[in-house]
């Protein structure tokens, strides 16, 4: 498409969405999750065209050559279209934060202030690789009573389709709006760019996706922006931690999942930590790779020699970068210098130590004695998640549906005019 046929496109998808916002703003909890749950009934009807629309779409990747990590992501099978439909079920049975007070104020004057969650309107969403996304998004999109324009990557967008298929019928089959949840049905950047400058039409973007897509979004956007950024995590294995549990917990952390926000990808040990070689050797054992300066080489041979760009990668794959370093003060300068403020974590057994890093590691998630594979919206108990915000105004964390919310004042008087 031309680039002027695309704007308008996006400028006529905006302006039906808008129409679309203003009835699920108004929508009751119990409508908007009785169309929910007929849009994942819809999802498992369909599970068998969205996995063969998916099977295009990973020949395809395979043969432009995508990396593993996005390959991985892009994947979909029967158990992963379940997970998608069980995720919007989730989404379902949530508290709906549309008109919750979050404050309420009566003025000397007698006037009665209160300030209620509203939806934000119209939502954006740009992602890459992960079809699933079509679904949480939408989801979490129509429940909070917003409408959603979905722009997936190209070399998803068969899966992208056949997911939003499944996702519209049911929810127009529950009663929401057609143009409640619309996929761009182009995969030109010009969409990209349409959607950015939507200024007045479209209420805020939520980029997902790699390095390159998040740059462009916020250098050029004309409209708010919550960031989705890399996930350049750490876990710090304090010289208190228990040796079994460290080696557990750092080889849960990098190698459950090597291609999820939450995977860790750097690995930093106190040099009083007692046992460092076993949790090298499981890890190595277990195919990770391995790099680290000449102190960690020496105790683990498999470990390669790590370059000054490895403790800025975020790897999305069986790689590791590891150090040692002095104490928890020292982990979290590291952290500082080369963390994306996405996720960190502490494995010890000394509570001072541990509170001192939850307190003062500038990262939108910290943990103490847990995975960074945590870092989840479902593991939260928040059903989906749009992505997790690595910024600090508006939300932070795993996003779901009171990140999607904004407020507004409701005055009520009986007739007081100001002197």
């Amino acid at each position: 498409m031309a680039d002027a046929d695309t704007s308008m496109l996006i400028a006529d998808m905006a302006a039906r969405a808008r129409v679309a916002s203003r009835r699920l703003a108004a929508m009751p909890r119990e409508d908007k999750r009785r169309a929910l749950l007929a849009a994942a009934a819809a999802i498992r009807d369909g599970s068998a065209a969205i996995v063969a629309a998916n099977a295009e779409d990973m020949a395809a990747a395979e043969a432009s050559g995508l990396s593993g990590a996005l390959l991985d992501r892009l994947r979909l099978d029967a158990a992963r279209v379940e997970a998608t439909a069980a995720g919007v079920e989730a989404v379902a049975r949530l508290d709906d934060p549309v008109g919750k007070v979050i404050e309420r104020v009566e003025r000397p004057n007698g006037l009665v202030l209160t300030r209620v969650r509203i939806p934000i309107g119209v939502i954006g969403i740009i992602y890459e690789s992960r079809p699933n996304v079509t679904a949480d998004a939408g989801a979490l999109c129509a429940m909070s009573g917003n409408a959603a324009i979905l722009r997936g990557g190209s070399e998803a967008i068969r899966s992208n389709r056949a997911i939003h298929a499944a996702l519209a019928r049911g929810l127009e089959a529950g009663g929401m709006p057609a143009d409640a949840v619309q996929l761009v049905p182009v995969t030109d950047r010009a969409a990209v760019g349409a959607i950015l400058t939507a200024e007045g039409a479209i209420d805020m973007v939520v980029p997902r996706g790699g390095k390159g897509l998040v740059a462009r979004v916020q250098a050029e956007a004309r409209v708010p922006v919550l960031a989705h950024l890399d996930g350049l995590n750490h876990t710090y294995i304090d010289r208190a931690a228990d040796p079994a549990m460290a080696r557990d917990l750092a080889l849960n952390a990098k190698m459950r999942r090597t291609g999820i926000c939450g995977a860790t990808e750097t690995l930093l040990i106190d040099r009083g930590f007692a046992d460092p070689a076993p949790v090298l050797a499981a890890l190595a054992d277990s195919g990770c790779e391995l790099r680290g300066d000449d102190e960690i080489r020496a105790l683990e041979p498999r470990v390669a020699a790590a370059s000054a760009e490895d403790w800025d990668t975020e790897y999305l794959d069986a790689i590791l970068s590891v150090k040692l370093v002095d104490g928890v003060e020292a982990a979290m300068d590291h952290i500082a210098a080369h963390g994306s403020h996405h996720t960190d974590a502490i494995v010890t057994e000394d509570a001072a130590a541990a509170e001192r890093f939850l307190a003062q590691v500038d990262s939108a998630i910290v943990m103490w004695n847990a995975s960074t594979q945590f870092a989840d919206g479902g593991e939260f108990g928040l059903g989906a998640e749009i992505g997790i915000s690595t910024g600090r105004l508006h939300a932070r964390g795993p996003v779901a549906l009171e990140g999607l919310t904004t407020y507004k004042w409701v005055v009520r008087g009986t007739g007081q005019a100001r002197p």
